[in-house]
């Protein structure tokens, strides 16, 4: 039995977020610079996309460049960004014909022009498709949202929106960037390092963590697979104790 014959699809994680990690070292590896790394690292993004799309999880969140990214070499953020523009421009027929819905989280402001143009046009084109929804992380930090989603709720109190004593755990998750999106029942890190790197922190209070020495150009469904697998081992209490959720 293959392992994607094993996986139990009535338990799925209804929703996937993914740090996609190790490009930089996989081409260090091969004797390439990091743009190596990161354009082959690609080819895992179209994979484990279709990987998620064929299983039926909802919702897939892939942390593509994080706001403190930017403090990268020039070089390396400059053809970043020049792939970034590229991939969605050749992605969006793929999307389209696979159902996938592209949505974007972050500070978009602080991208050049043209990749907030591609991505403003992705979004639209893919906007009626039903299947799976692809969130991409870019120029995304979960300290900067949460600061962001601060300022928003400070804003309507100010204006009478809203009183102080509205504030919930209920209404902020309202006000984050993911408030149309489920929390992510599985976060994956790719490469082997142990850290979150201030990954949607708010809303991973009660998700399962699966850590795995692949970097990501290396990551393809199998590794998919046995992340999911794992988490369909775990007991997920939110708290309460085994009797209680038996």
């Amino acid at each position: 039995m293959s392992l994607k014959e094993k996986i139990d699809t009535a338990k799925l994680p209804r929703h996937i977020a993914i740090i996609m990690d190790g490009n930089g070292r996989w081409a260090k590896d091969k004797g390439h610079d990091r743009l190596y790394g990161h354009f082959h690292g690609v080819e895992s993004v179209r994979n484990i996309v279709e990987g998620c799309a064929e299983l039926g999880v909802k919702y897939l969140t892939l942390y593509a460049f994080s706001t403190e990214n930017w403090d990268r070499p020039k070089d390396e953020v400059t053809g970043l960004m020049e792939l970034l523009v590229q991939t969605i421009r050749d992605e969006v027929p793929t999307l389209n014909k696979n159902n996938i819905r592209l949505q974007v989280i972050g500070d978009t402001q602080q991208l050049p022009e043209n990749a907030r143009n591609e991505l403003a046009e992705a979004i639209k084109e893919t906007s009626n498709n039903t299947g799976l929804v692809l969130i991409m992380a870019i120029s995304y930090s979960s300290r900067w949202e949460i600061a962001d989603t601060v300022k928003r709720i400070a804003k309507d109190i100010e204006s009478g929106a809203i009183s102080s004593k509205d504030i919930s755990a209920d209404l902020f998750a309202g006000y984050l960037r993911t408030a149309d999106y489920p929390d992510p029942e599985l976060v994956i890190r790719t490469s082997g390092e142990y850290r979150i790197s201030n990954f949607l922190l708010y809303q991973i209070a009660y998700s399962e963590l699966y850590f795995t020495p692949t970097l990501w150009p290396d990551f393809r469904k199998e590794d998919l697979y046995k992340a999911i697998l794992d988490y369909q081992s775990r007991e997920r209490r939110f708290g309460k104790t085994s009797e209680q959720v038996s």
